[in-house]
């Protein structure tokens, strides 16, 4: 038998755990959390997918930086470099820029990241090279998008630490979800149930589409299923 290390071990439940988001919507998780009483869970909604089909369900691995038109950009890039190699298979890269004005992710980035299992990037930022990354089809969620590249303008602080990106208090390990209508951070400590509930949730809202569909009155539908 082969023993595995704790890491190991933590990374099959944190897929078993993906696993159950895989398929749910962002409005059905975003109301079980607020019945948890979570009510600020989801990113400012001037952070959209580059394209409005993208989904994304992953880990978060929060980054954070800021401006700074000091920095040495071959420090930068290394930093960079260094960053990206911590980055887990199934993990969503969700940065907290502090920043309006640069693109902190592109192609190349992107190109690098891509092969090696990065679930996608959430960037309360900018992004550039978006056609490429439109092609490449990796999901990408952020606030603007601009040709002007950070590396000669910003600072990358720290990463794999607790963040807070578009408004919302966001940890390592936190289960990410986003779809066209927006993106839902999950605390990873409630995350097993929210999945749960979310499941129920749909069930319920698909078996009220299917009564509208043949006819039955709305308010009919919503008092045989406890949800509209």
């Amino acid at each position: 038998m082969i023993n595995q290390s704790s890491s190991e071990r933590e990374r099959e439940v944190d897929k078993e755990l993906l696993a159950k988001y895989e398929g749910l919507y962002t409005p059905a998780v975003a109301d079980v959390m607020h019945e948890y009483g979570y009510e600020e869970q989801t990113l400012d909604p001037e952070i959209t997918p580059l394209d409005d089909d993208m989904t994304v369900v992953g880990s978060a691995f929060p980054i954070v930086g800021r401006p700074n038109r000091s920095v040495n950009a071959d420090e930068v890039l290394r930093r960079f470099l260094e960053m990206h190699e911590d980055v887990p298979k199934d993990g969503v890269m969700i940065y907290d820029t502090n920043d309006t004005n640069s693109a902190h992710l592109g192609e190349l980035e992107v190109t690098s990241l891509q092969p090696s299992g990065v679930a996608g990037a959430v960037i309360d930022g900018g992004v550039r090279d978006t056609s490429v990354i439109r092609e490449r089809g990796f999901p990408v969620f952020n606030r603007y998008t601009t040709p002007v590249d950070c590396i000669f303008r910003w600072e990358l602080l720290d990463w794999g630490t607790d963040a807070v990106v578009g408004g919302v208090e966001v940890s390592p390990g936190d289960i990410v979800v986003g779809d066209g209508d927006g993106v839902v951070v999950v605390p990873q400590e409630i995350a097993e149930d929210v999945a749960e509930d979310a499941h129920e949730m749909a069930s319920s809202e698909d078996a009220v589409r299917a009564a509208l569909e043949d006819g039955v009155e709305a308010f009919d539908a919503y008092e045989e299923h406890e949800t509209f």
